[in-house]
């Protein structure tokens, strides 16, 4: 459980301190509070707040015990009374001679007895129509005629919060505090000794890594220790003693045969995935694919990871590729539909141009692949950005073309128009130049080959 370190708790005995409850009212102190402890920390506010209402030496005057009252229903005014946490102290001051629950003492046992006019204002508090009294100081609420104040019915906010309480289990609601109070209270407990002491006591139970003024006594759940075997190699609860007929078959080999080449591979994948791969690296990863292709498999390489790879590896990346075409080619499309998709980039490209020319990939997606290159060119704003992913654009259709990986007239009007678009720049002029080449027949196309590393 979290708790006040000494810095906080020090901030709130000063909000509760004797001479400022006389002189505020509920509305400013509970405005200092929440000024002081976020919503975080209002739980372990609280719960320090109870440990100090249940014991009459340390709250000693009335308009104290009715400020901190009023602070644990404030901290939770937003919700219904019976979804705040410290309800059930509510409900024991306003009925000290019932409880809740038979078995719920938690708070019952140790609450001071309020007088009328404190039990009337509780009263109009917990049902929601306190906010006038918000503005008169504690020391006054304390001195008000309680025939004065309508009566208020609370049956409904009761059942509610007793629903919740049997929800709870019941070693929970069978606990008692930790705290037992001395009944020989100080003669002066107004005196400047007597304050110190109280200062000091607050401290040491409620500061530190396990404060026992927070601690609860409960009982110990006790059951018997389940026995682990029935056989020497077999759990009990895999034997099932009334089910003779049901039998169990175990494949023992199972992890026992995993090669340290599979784990190398798949933890250099992995690596890949977030960092660039030195030269040895790389090297060992693209041996372990080479000796076992069926290794890709079990890489852990799924379509979302593809981005990060061909992002920091895309030499890697388009070795992968390779690989799960040949052993998982009902699975490719899913890699293909990210990679087409994926931002646009000098290695995206790089990985698209090497498979066009290792492997016949579909031609939807060589097409789609080029619209959206020509797209992000398109869209760009920062004109240094436009013009170096242009250039890539266009020496990387030229390779396309030149290999003779797409057919051009399939995507003339489209490349034309994005040569014009950007005509200023001297590699689209040169694609266009290309362009019309073939389409007067004054260019004959090469044969398909290797294309050249548009990352050089």
């Amino acid at each position: 459980m979290a708790t006040l370190n000494p810095k906080e708790l020090v901030t709130l005995l000063n909000i509760i301190e004797e001479d400022l409850v006389e002189k505020n009212t509920l509305e400013n102190l509970c405005n200092r509070l929440h000024q002081s402890f976020n919503k975080q920390d209002h739980f372990k506010v609280g719960t320090a707040l109870v440990t100090l209402l249940q014991q009459a030496d340390l709250l000693p005057k009335p308009a104290q015990r009715l400020t901190v009252i009023t602070f644990l229903y404030d901290m939770y005014k937003t919700e219904h009374v019976s979804s705040n946490p410290f309800a059930p102290v509510f409900i024991h001051l306003l009925n000290p001679g019932d409880i809740l629950d038979p078995g719920d003492h938690r708070f019952g046992c140790q609450l001071p007895r309020l007088v009328p006019a404190e039990k009337q204002f509780l009263t109009q508090l917990v049902a929601g129509q306190g906010k006038e009294y918000m503005k008169k100081c504690p020391a006054n609420i304390c001195k008000t005629d309680p025939a004065t104040v309508p009566q208020v019915d609370l049956t409904g906010i009761q059942l509610a919060l007793a629903e919740r309480q049997s929800e709870l289990p019941h070693t929970a609601r069978a606990s008692v505090s930790g705290i037992i109070s001395d009944p020989q209270l100080p003669q002066d407990p107004v005196s400047a000794h007597a304050g110190a002491s109280q200062r000091r006591t607050i401290e040491e139970l409620l500061v530190g890594p396990d404060p026992p003024g927070l601690k609860t006594l409960r009982p110990e759940f006790m059951r018997l220790v389940p026995p682990l075997f029935l056989r020497e190699d077999e759990m009990i609860w895999q034997d099932p003693v009334d089910f003779s007929h049901i039998t169990y078959e175990y494949d023992q080999s199972l992890l026992e045969h995993e090669e340290d080449g599979g784990t190398e591979a798949k933890r250099l994948t992995q690596r890949a995935c977030k960092n660039i791969l030195t030269l040895g690296e790389q090297q060992r990863l693209l041996a372990e694919l080479e000796r076992d292709p069926m290794v890709v498999s079990g890489l852990g390489l799924t379509p979302a990871k593809l981005p990060d790879l061909v992002e920091n590896n895309p030499m890697i990346a388009i070795e992968i590729l390779l690989k799960l075409m040949q052993e998982c080619s009902s699975q490719i499309t899913e890699y293909f539909s990210v990679l087409v998709n994926m931002e646009m980039s000098l290695h995206s490209m790089e990985v698209v141009n090497r498979l066009t020319t290792a492997v016949e990939l579909p031609t939807e997606f060589v097409h789609l692949y080029i619209s959206n290159c020509i797209s992000t060119c398109e869209t760009i704003k920062d004109k240094y950005m436009q013009n170096r992913l242009v250039r890539l654009v266009c020496v990387f259709l030229q390779s396309l073309i030149r290999n003779k990986i797409i057919n051009v007239q399939e995507l003339f009007i489209e490349v034309q128009a994005f040569c014009i678009e950007f005509s200023r720049i001297r590699e689209a002029a040169a694609l266009f130049r290309l362009l019309k080449q073939l389409d007067s027949g004054e260019l004959v196309e090469p044969v398909k080959g290797s294309p050249p590393s548009l990352l050089k």
